[in-house]
């Protein structure tokens, strides 16, 4: 009783993920900061269609297993990078997304001129919905 009271207790005062993956990108630079764009152009993130998949799940909705690669061109490592995923119909609208942070969380860091396998899934897909393309996107970067 007294184990399970303890772990009780440790479970309560464990942080969230959400407050986990906003303090692994404190100080990370963002959209709108002037040094976004030139820290983000040398990142090249791109859909991997032969590991992409979609299944229908029991609640009669459609979830995709995107798989991708994301490749640092520049030269400094990267501790903490948050991506968002979007699917797009056949008129560039926007179908469903997630934001992920996927490094430290994937992979511990991203080296200079390194790459990166990722996966992100993204549920709530109706059978009729248009998937036509996957953009991806930095929301976040944060370099040594």
């Amino acid at each position: 009783m007294l184990v399970g009271a303890g772990v009780l207790l440790i479970w309560k005062y464990q942080p969230s993920m959400q407050e986990q993956q906003e303090k692994v990108l404190e100080g990370a630079v963002r959209e709108g900061s002037p040094e976004f764009a030139a820290l983000t152009k040398r990142i090249v993130a791109e859909t991997n269609e032969d590991k992409t998949w979609y299944s229908p799940v029991g609640t009669g909705y459609i979830m995709m297993n995107i798989a991708g690669r994301i490749r640092n061109n520049g030269d400094k490592p990267i501790t903490g990078l948050e991506i968002k995923v979007t699917v797009v119909d056949s008129f560039d609208k926007p179908v469903r997304d997630n934001t992920v942070t996927v490094v430290p969380t994937q992979q511990k860091r991203l080296e200079p001129k390194g790459e990166m396998n990722v996966n992100v899934v993204i549920e709530g897909f109706n059978k009729d919905d248009d998937r036509a393309r996957i953009r991806w996107k930095v929301t976040a970067i944060k370099t040594e």
